[in-house]
């Protein structure tokens, strides 16, 4: 019980109030939201108010990355915090709880869609679908509203998207005002409001940049159906591939042979020949065999996984449906993590769905012997569970722990059976290849890298959300072309690719082709996919000492070298960040790198010191001015800064004052204030608040 995260040994709060501690979050600032909460609530992180009513609680990352820093509390996803709108809204929860939201029916002439995915409903869109509901309601109007998922575009959440024949509108950004707005002249009016239209068919917006490039295979379906209507997945050819495969007498090794041929390689990790994996394990013996489905997404700045689970999960039913055909598996289990409620629902109800239509269990398509069940294992907090031998145990109800290889799972997996593990991104691309053919698939990427890749572009870049590019684009075109660049026109400093498993790779860098070859030549790799862009307000050593943080916590202590290693180096890590670091930290950071990845069992040991690494290979001079000049360059670490009032600047408003949780700040009304240097926790509430670029931070 003490493994798992999710696992408890004393009672909760009535509100559970998550903060997420993604890479995304915590580069912008998410660690100063759970300290002002920790102060209005008077509670420590992990620990429950006295009246029951709330408990807080520090997350790995709940998969809104492109809206950080983030909250999660119940169902309701919070995006975009500061430290006072956070407290803020714990205020509001006290006075009023929140409310569910309808669904509505029937077929008119305009269809209304809202995305309502996570980043979607952390952004507001609930409210959005509340206010269309209400004003279709309230004044009879004829149109059909229905819900879909994320569409890719989270910077510009809530989506609305207005259909109407053959041409498509999706605004962006839209607010229960915007929302009156658009019901009033475009569907009672039939006039289009140009300035709130982010991408159209029939009109040219600056924002469609975004989708341009992209090649969307495994987001095919996301944003464009009900993620919970199987009727609607089956219009877009859905089970397509199962029926031609199971009704035109399509051998699984034929199966297997398209899969190989197609150049498919696992979307996460290593990036093994999915038809390979598939082949290996047809070929073994067992009583029985399974295939498994991992959704245990649990990499800060990841959700790539989240948003196909929540918005096409009739694809992952499909592609493991075509993997069972293929190597003779009768039961299925998707390992999906508790920290993604909404994924959960849609799944369970696309299961049901799927058993009611006949496409799992017995003799499917009519094919005598094609038996298939399927069921869902809630991840119960560990991120090493992303590793597939311990993903295994923990589905045996097992401590979650990785095993060594050989046996691989292909050939002794779960419950000592011939075992297909394959990710979510992975499956969702299955039926497509099938469908389409696995020549036109090998056509996109690179000679070693084919297909397609979708990313979770986070951070500091105008455009955050999915994208789906093919292999073998530079990063530069990613974060430039598509991001549209820093927000501010800033430079951008590095990105990090690929997770704690990745690495920070610097901007002169940004030519590298992403694909499996070429990330690892410079350190980093692919990963689940994050991608997560940093500015010179970022701090490298402080990224390090996060994701060092992380992986010792997460480490499941089987292997010493990792066990030991990673806390010694996130010791060090925190030594420096706190300004008492000493040269000679640099090479025994690097020596323990060597050793940990020599001595570690799993990916997560063998790949953990990647990130510093990296940054001590790109951003030396950045260790440099920790240790020797006890100075952080990007004004990151808490330890080595000093919050002061500029007094020329400061009207003596009292703003900062009234926000400052330990009384360090002083001064009359109309005098300039000064900050008790003692006192301050540097918090950053006072920066957060004032109006007049009063507060400096040294």
């Amino acid at each position: 019980t003490t493994f798992y995260s999710q696992f408890r040994l004393n009672p909760v709060g009535k509100y559970i109030i998550k903060v997420c501690q993604g890479t995304p979050c915590h580069v912008m600032g998410s660690q100063k939201i759970t300290d002002a909460l920790a102060e209005f609530l008077g509670i420590n992180d992990n620990e429950t108010t006295e009246d029951k009513m709330f408990t807080l609680e520090s997350v790995a990352c709940v998969g809104c990355c492109s809206l950080a820093p983030v909250m999660v509390i119940g169902d309701d996803y919070l995006g975009y915090l500061t430290g006072t709108s956070a407290v803020n809204m714990i205020k509001q929860i006290r006075k009023k709880d929140a409310e569910n939201s309808g669904i509505i029916q029937a077929e008119e002439p305009f269809i209304v869609k809202v995305g309502l995915g996570s980043c979607g409903i952390a952004a507001g869109a609930e409210q959005t679908y509340k206010e269309i509901l209400k004003l279709k309601i309230d004044q009879d109007l004829d149109f059909q509203l229905k819900q879909t998922s994320c569409i890719g575009m989270c910077f510009r959440e809530p989506l609305v998207e207005v259909i109407d024949g053959e041409k498509s509108f999706l605004y962006g950004n839209v607010n229960k005002s915007i929302a009156e707005e658009i019901i009033e002249n475009h569907i009672k009016r039939n006039v289009p409001l140009e300035k709130y239209i982010v991408d159209s068919n029939v009109i040219k917006c600056e924002d469609s940049v975004y989708f341009k490039t992209q090649n969307k295979i495994s987001l095919r379906n996301c944003g464009i159906i009900d993620p919970e209507n199987i009727d609607e997945y089956i219009g877009k050819g859905g089970y397509f591939a199962l029926k031609n495969i199971v009704t035109k007498n399509i051998t699984p090794d034929e199966v297997i042979d398209s899969i190989l041929k197609s150049g498919l390689r696992g979307r996460g990790g290593g990036g093994f020949s999915t038809g390979k994996k598939w082949s290996f394990a047809a070929n073994a013996k067992g009583d029985k065999k399974y295939i498994v489905c991992n959704a245990d997404e649990g990499d800060p700045g990841a959700f790539m996984d989240r948003s196909i689970l929540e918005g096409d999960p009739h694809s992952i039913i499909e592609g493991m449906l075509i993997a069972a055909f293929a190597i003779g598996a009768s039961e299925g289990v998707i390992y999906c993590r508790a920290e993604y409620p909404l994924a959960l629902k849609r799944l369970d109800k696309a299961i049901l769905d799927a058993k009611k239509s006949g496409f799992l269990g017995h003799n499917i398509f009519g094919k005598i012997g094609f038996d298939f069940d399927l069921f869902v294992k809630e991840g119960a907090g560990a991120f090493v569970c992303g590793e597939e031998t311990a993903l295994l145990a923990s589905i045996e109800g097992k401590r979650g722990m990785p095993s060594i290889r050989p046996p691989f799972p292909a050939e002794k997996g779960l419950w000592g059976m011939p075992t297909v593990i394959n990710n979510v991104e992975t499956f969702s691309n299955i039926s497509w290849i099938i469908k389409n053919g696995a020549e036109k698939f090998s056509l996109l990427g690179t000679e070693k890298s084919k297909g397609t890749k979708v990313f979770a572009l986070v951070g500091t870049v105008k455009r955050t959300g999915l994208v789906e590019v093919p292999m073998g684009m530079t990063i530069r075109e990613i974060v430039y072309n598509i991001g549209g660049g820093h927000p501010k026109g800033e430079p951008i400093k590095a990105v990090q690719l690929g997770g704690p498993s990745g690495g920070c790779i610097p901007e002169s860098l940004f030519d590298t082709k992403i694909d499996y070859d070429s990330l690892q030549k410079i350190g980093a790799m692919m990963g689940s996919g994050g991608l997560l862009v940093m500015d010179n307000h970022t701090c490298m050593v402080d990224i390090a000492h996060y994701f060092m943080e992380f992986i010792q916590k997460e480490s499941c202590g089987k292997c010493t070298s990792c066990r030991v290693g990673t806390s010694k180096m996130y010791e060090i890590l925190k030594r420096i960040v706190e300004g008492f670091g000493v040269e000679s930290d640099l090479q025994l950071l690097e020596e323990l790198s060597y050793q940990i990845k020599e001595g570690s069992l799993c990916g997560l040991g063998q790949t953990a010191p990647n990130p510093v690494l990296t940054t001590l290979k790109y951003f030396r001079e950045e260790y440099e001015s920790h240790i020797i000049k006890k100075r952080c360059p990007a004004k990151v670490c808490k330890e080595l800064l000093t919050y002061r009032v500029i007094e020329s600047k400061c009207p003596g408003c009292r703003k900062c004052v009234s926000v400052c949780s330990v009384d360090a700040i002083l001064g009359d009304v109309r005098i300039p204030h000064y900050i008790d240097q003692k006192l301050c926790t540097k918090c950053n509430a006072c920066f957060e608040v004032c109006d007049y670029e009063a507060i400096k931070i040294i």
